[in-house]
């Protein structure tokens, strides 16, 4: 599915079901771990925000007075993909990070990223950028303490602008 509008992508992954989680407001997770034992070979971690909000043109008042719909439902939002890949069989120093972020659909763009990511703290990335307004409301009871995964950044790649967990 290359080469296509994002809205036409987002459509198909709806249709087919492929994400783990559907957002209230239509965004879709995905979460795709490959182990061989215990050992983590790979994964791709995505978050595709929904191109349109159909409840919310048919239906705006219920949009504008809960908190929950806050943080995405202004008219300057634009919709953009994010993954988090994992994948050291195609490592190369710099241009292809172990671990990496792609924002958009941009062929080339890989931040790297200091380690593999694991589903909370991917989950507590998500809602706490896309979803602060709700998150800090609702959020009090819910743990979002984190493990890590081993470390796979390169020392050339560290001194790059990169994403580092702790």
């Amino acid at each position: 599915m290359k080469n296509i509008e994002y809205y036409q992508l987002y459509q198909e992954l709806d249709k087919n079901k492929n994400y783990n989680i559907k957002m209230i407001d239509g965004a879709l997770l995905q979460f795709l771990y490959r182990f061989d034992n215990s050992e983590l070979i790979s994964h791709r971690l995505a978050f595709f925000p929904s191109p349109f909000l159909e409840h919310f043109q048919n239906d705006s008042e219920i949009y504008e007075t809960d908190e929950i719909y806050a943080d995405i439902i202004a008219k300057n939002i634009l919709p953009v993909p994010i993954r988090f890949d994992y994948d050291p069989q195609n490592h190369q120093n710099i241009d292809h990070p172990n671990c990496h972020l792609t924002l958009g659909q941009f062929k080339n763009c890989r931040i790297p990223v200091c380690a593999p990511i694991t589903p909370i703290t991917f989950i507590n990335f998500i809602l706490r950028n896309f979803y602060n307004t709700a998150f800090k409301k609702f959020t009090n009871e819910l743990n979002f303490q984190h493990s890590l995964f081993e470390n796979s950044i390169t020392p050339e790649e560290r001194n790059l602008l990169h994403l580092a967990i702790y």
